[in-house]
């Protein structure tokens, strides 16, 4: 067994010991204190500084202000893709129900009311841009939640979750938001509560549609995701990079949403045989592999600065590079970025810490946005 094998069963170990319940950087408004201000609670800024608080905080006060762990849509998404690459790889039979269980929770956090299948977080959510309800479906958190159960289906040879995944499809189309440009191409929204033009969640959910079309052959969905992917290939920088969105306050260029965007390309180009974006693909994933990695192996956040390090990059490099068919090639890359992150920040219970900054570390163990992330990473690193 080698490093990074050890690292996920130890890993393992500790998600399946907390039963895949945990914390998350943004779930700061589920605090029990926090819903009996009734001021602050209705005050959006109150919320924004509530939230980023104990998002920024290298000390966890969710405890103290009662801030439950819980299941996480995203999270448990994440979790099923891991096991269900395990399974592949190892035929475990134990790997069975795990992927039942964590399906059957999957469907139970499904958002009511809309067209079709949708997830969210089990947290109000206060961004700059917009505030999201608990559980208001949105677009990544629904791409994974429906590549989860399409992976859920196959190994379980359940057609129910199949069908509830490829309903997603309907939520994407008839709910989500859409800002069209002058060549009739058009990006996704956030969520169906807001207009915001994020360049990964509309890649997210366009490439929801590519996989739904493999399935159906309904060429409807083709096409309008389609319109997505040209929507943001025009937005790229000729430098290959994206920003976060449209925004004033979204013009930064951060690693992982990189990788979402060239994660979501990969996929049409896999499943559809399209070439028109190669050019794009080709920029984008030469900015990504040049900028966000240390000669030393650490996983910068931003593209201009070395820290933090988070552990949602270094799951994200292993999952665009599998996509994208270059896992062998740049497996030195993989290993050394995974070999400085095991060594630096996993606990010895098998825990990822959050992020590593300059001068501190910040050790609090979410569970969608580390555990998780880290646990989909290195199942595919060591399938």
């Amino acid at each position: 067994m080698n490093d990074f094998e050890r690292a996920l069963q130890k890993l393992r170990h500790y998600v399946e010991r907390k039963d895949f319940k945990g914390w998350d950087p943004f779930d700061g408004l589920n605090s029990k204190l926090f819903q009996k201000l009734p001021l602050l609670k209705k005050n959006k800024w109150a919320r924004l500084a509530w939230v980023q608080f104990f998002k920024r905080s290298p000390v966890n006060f969710r405890p103290l202000t009662g801030v439950p762990e819980e299941d996480n849509p995203k999270g448990l998404a994440l979790f099923i893709l891991g096991y269900a690459r395990l399974y592949r790889k190892t035929g475990e039979k134990e790997i069975i129900p795990l992927i039942r269980n964590l399906s059957e929770r999957l469907l139970m956090l499904q958002s009511k009311g809309y067209s079709g299948a949708g997830w969210g977080y089990n947290f109000d959510w206060q961004a700059r841009a917009f505030f999201q309800p608990k559980f208001t479906p949105m677009a990544v958190s629904t791409a994974y939640a429906a590549e989860a159960l399409m992976h859920a289906a196959d190994v379980l040879e359940d057609e129910n979750l199949l069908q509830v995944a490829l309903s997603a499809a309907d939520f994407i189309l008839n709910d989500l938001q859409r800002t069209y440009d002058q060549d009739g191409d058009f990006m996704f929204s956030y969520s169906p509560l807001d207009k915001s033009q994020i360049y990964n969640a509309g890649l997210l959910a366009a490439k929801t549609l590519i996989r739904i079309w493999k399935h159906t052959g309904n060429a409807e969905l083709r096409e309008e995701a389609l319109k997505v992917f040209r929507y943001a290939a025009k937005r790229q920088k000729p430098d290959g990079s994206w920003t976060y969105g449209t925004l004033p306050h979204h013009q930064w260029t951060d690693n992982f949403h990189t990788g979402y965007n060239l994660e979501a390309y990969y996929v049409l180009k896999n499943l559809t045989g399209i070439s028109d974006f190669d050019p794009i693909i080709k920029k984008g994933t030469d900015f990504y592999l040049r900028n966000f990695w240390t000669s030393e192996g650490i996983p910068r956040y931003f593209h201009d600065r070395t820290w933090p390090a988070d552990m949602h990059n270094p799951a994200q490099l292993t999952i665009v590079l599998d996509k994208a068919g270059l896992l062998s090639h740049h497996k030195e890359l993989a290993e050394k970025v995974w070999q400085w992150s095991i060594n630096r920040m996993q606990a010895p219970d098998g825990r990822f810490y959050y992020q590593k900054h300059a001068f501190y570390t910040n050790k609090i163990p979410y569970m969608r946005w580390t555990q998780a992330w880290a646990f989909y990473g290195l199942s595919v690193l060591t399938a």
